[in-house]
C-alpha cells in the first residue's frame, strides 16, 4: 500500500541521503536503494536507450526482480523495442512494465498520432508525463540512468532528489561517457543499434535525430526546438503525482 509522506520530510531525507551516500559507486548506491532504504518500495525507470545497458545491468546484479518501467508512448524507433526485449532477456529481468498512454487521452488529443508536430509538449505530457506519473505513484523512491554530462540542464545532477513526497535516485549521476563505454565493454553489453547511426540520446522516433561530433549528447531530442526536456524530470511531475488517481481503469 502507497504511504504519502510530507514532502519537507521526504526533502530533507534526499539532503540528508545526497549529503551521506552521493560519493558512493553506482552498484552500492543501487544495493543501497534496493536491499536497505526502500526494500520492495522502489522501481527504475529505464528508456532502454544508448545507455541503457548499464544501470539495467548492475540492477540485475542485485535484483533481477526489482520492477523496471518502460514509458511505451507508440512513438518509439522499432530498434527501440527489439533492443527491449533483448536485454530483457540477456539480464533476465523479471518484472518490466510497459507503460502506455490513457486510451481517452490519444483519442481526444492525439487521434492521428502527429501531436508532435504542432504541440510537443502536449504529446510529451500525454504520452510520457502522466504515464510516468502513474507508473512511480505506487513507490516510495525511483531510480533513473541520468547522467551530469548530458547536457547543461543536468551539470549540478544529485545522485539523491525529491520529487514532491517521493525520492528520485540517479546511480551514474557522476560518471563520464568514457566510464559508460568501459563498463559496457567489461561487460560485453549490446549497444543499442542506433548508436552506430550517430544516436546517442534515443526518444520517439519524430523528435530524435543524430547528433554531431562535439555536440551534448541530448542535442539530437527536439532539435530545432527551445524544448530540452520531455517534462518527466521536472516539476511537471510533482504536479501531476499530486492528483493522480490509481483507479484509472486505463492502468
Amino acid at each position: 500500500m502507497l504511504l504519502e509522506f510530507n514532502e519537507q520530510t521526504v526533502a530533507d531525507e534526499a539532503r540528508s541521503l545526497e549529503a551521506r551516500y552521493g560519493n558512493l559507486e553506482p552498484l552500492d548506491v543501487i544495493e543501497l536503494a534496493i536491499d536497505h532504504l526502500f526494500n520492495e518500495e522502489i522501481a527504475v525507470v529505464s528508456s532502454f536507450g544508448a545507455e541503457s545497458s548499464v544501470l539495467l545491468h548492475m540492477i540485475a546484479q542485485i535484483d533481477r526482480a526489482t520492477p523496471v518501467l518502460f514509458l511505451e508512448t507508440g512513438k518509439h524507433f522499432p530498434a527501440t523495442l527489439r533492443y527491449r526485449d533483448q536485454l530483457v532477456s540477456e539480464l533476465g529481468l523479471t518484472d518490466v512494465h510497459d507503460i502506455h498512454p490513457l486510451k481517452h487521452s490519444l483519442k481526444d488529443e492525439d487521434p492521428f498520432g502527429a501531436l508532435s508536430m504542432t504541440n510537443k509538449d502536449r504529446c510529451c505530457y500525454i504520452r510520457k508525463v502522466e504515464p510516468m506519473a502513474r507508473a512511480v505513484a505506487p513507490y516510495r523512491a525511483w531510480m533513473t540512468g541520468r547522467k551530469q554530462f548530458q547536457a547543461s540542464t543536468r551539470s549540478s545532477l544529485a545522485v539523491f532528489e525529491s520529487v514532491g513526497s517521493r525520492v528520485r535516485i540517479n546511480p551514474l549521476a557522476h560518471w563520464t561517457s568514457a566510464d559508460l563505454k568501459a563498463y559496457m565493454s567489461a561487460h560485453e553489453l549490446p549497444p543499442h543499434p542506433l548508436v552506430a547511426e550517430g544516436y546517442r540520446s534515443i526518444g520517439c522516433m519524430p523528435c530524435t535525430s543524430p547528433v554531431k561530433d562535439g555536440d551534448d549528447d541530448r542535442a539530437g531530442r527536439w532539435a530545432g526546438s527551445d524544448k530540452t526536456e520531455c517534462g518527466i524530470h521536472l516539476t511537471g511531475l510533482t504536479d501531476q503525482l499530486s492528483n493522480i488517481s490509481l483507479t484509472d481503469s486505463n492502468l
